[in-house]
């Protein structure tokens, strides 16, 4: 089968302030990511303090930690259930921090030496996912001044790299553990966080794709309802002037007219143009918000009769057949643009039908009406099965190709989805889901 679906699911705004925002998430991340470089970096002082004993005072390494883990609860537990946006400046001041604590660290234990100090790669990488390029240049900038500042510490006399031979040996071997040990921290890292950072990234571009979709979509429906109401003034002064001359002439015997067959024509005339004119008061109506009546929740049982009535007198003798399996006392979101959109889509399946139609609507679901409608047509061209929901496809001569787009534009806004496929068997089946009313 080939088979093409909009869906359109609205989340409700977070009432927990920024956390669940794409900046709140990396916040939170980042926290936990200074959560694991304390424990790393005191795990790996209390490992290789055998071997070579740490020179960090014992009241620093206290009030290092508790500060560390204070901000972390502060951020987790306060800062991201506020309201206040999360700006880059905020996110390069944490990095700024985690990075101070590793200027602490390595000051005391071994200077350039120290692996902690490849540590700094891992804050860079978590960086060029959060912020601007010009952020991640500047603390790219201070990274390299700081490593390169340790560096020419210790080259200068005096120091660790002027010390005898055996504790240069010593000291290579605690750096080569060392290594190995952050490389396995830094591999972690850079799999589990910088990874769900950039599928983070992703859902936030995705969103934003989204919405540019939906503000077009928008916009091309703001033009085609203004153009429709300037088409709705203007046909109903010819339409009204229609009535009155078909009205007149429908009062004529049919020996006036002709024949019997003019008369019946000109009842189906009349008919016609009436619905025409209900369909443009409807249209003026839902225009200028004159009849309120008309949108809100409604019966399923009411919905699905009005569009029934409808059929049944534009098309007469078709053979359109309903199937109602849902309960009575269900209501749905409605309003004339989604009447008129299973209406079209319908009149479609009628138009393209070689002998039947088929209309079943139930609710196997307390939550979901759905509509299923069958025909044994041709089956739906491939283009309009890409293109769905697109303005200005058809596949009729002569049509304007807005049914489809408007009918589409109207499910989605209430919560709806539309499905359209070519059943192996012969002709094409569109299956729309509607949320009922709890």
């Amino acid at each position: 089968m080939l088979s093409v679906s909009a869906d359109i699911q609205k989340n409700p705004p977070s009432k927990q302030g920024v956390r669940n925002r794409p900046a709140g998430i990396g916040l939170t991340r980042l926290m936990f990511l200074r959560l694991f470089m304390i424990s790393a970096s005191f795990l790996s002082l209390a490992l290789f303090s055998g071997v070579s004993p740490t020179n960090i005072p014992f009241p620093l390494v206290v009030f290092l930690l508790l500060g560390m883990i204070i901000s972390v609860v502060f951020i987790l537990a306060w800062r991201l259930d506020k309201d206040w946006p999360i700006t880059h400046n905020e996110l390069l001041f944490h990095l700024l921090i985690d990075a101070g604590f590793l200027v602490i660290v390595v000051a005391y234990e071994g200077g350039f030496s120290n692996p902690l100090i490849s540590y700094l790669l891992v804050l860079l990488a978590v960086g060029a996912t959060l912020l601007p390029k010009l952020y991640v240049y500047s603390f790219s900038v201070f990274c390299v001044i700081f490593y390169t500042a340790f560096l020419l510490l210790d080259l200068t006399p005096g120091n660790e790299m002027s010390e005898s031979m055996t504790n240069r040996q010593m000291n290579f071997q605690v750096h080569l553990q060392g290594m190995w040990m952050i490389f396995v921290v830094s591999a972690v890292l850079i799999t589990v966080f910088v990874t769900r950072m950039a599928e983070t990234i992703k859902v936030r571009e995705h969103n934003l794709a989204e919405a540019r979709e939906t503000e077009i979509r928008n916009e091309q429906l703001i033009a085609i309802g203004t153009l429709a109401a300037g088409t709705a003034h203007a046909l109903g002064t010819p339409l009204s002037t229609m009535s009155v001359l078909l009205s007149e002439l429908d009062k004529q015997k049919a020996v006036q007219l002709g024949s019997e067959r003019n008369k019946k024509d000109v009842a189906i005339l009349r008919d016609q143009v009436a619905s025409c004119k209900n369909s443009i008061n409807q249209l003026t109506n839902h225009y200028h918000k004159e009849n309120t009546s008309q949108l809100g929740n409604v019966l399923v049982s009411s919905f699905v009769q009005n569009i029934r009535n409808y059929l049944s007198n534009i098309h007469p003798f078709a053979n359109l057949n309903f199937e109602l399996t849902f309960n009575n006392y269900f209501r749905i979101s409605s309003d004339p643009s989604l009447e008129h959109g299973l209406i079209n889509i319908i009149e479609n399946a009628i138009k393209a039908s070689k002998q039947k139609v088929s209309v079943k609507i139930d609710s196997e679901t307390n939550s979901l009406l759905t509509v299923q409608i069958k025909d044994d047509g041709p089956g739906i061209p491939l283009e309009i099965l890409e293109g769905l929901g697109e303005p200005f496809l058809t596949m009729r001569s002569g049509g304007m190709g807005l049914g489809l787009f408007l009918a589409n534009a109207s499910i989605q806004r209430l919560g709806g989805t539309i499905k359209m496929e070519n059943m192996r068997e012969g002709g094409a089946m569109t299956t729309i889901i509607l949320p009922l009313v709890p």
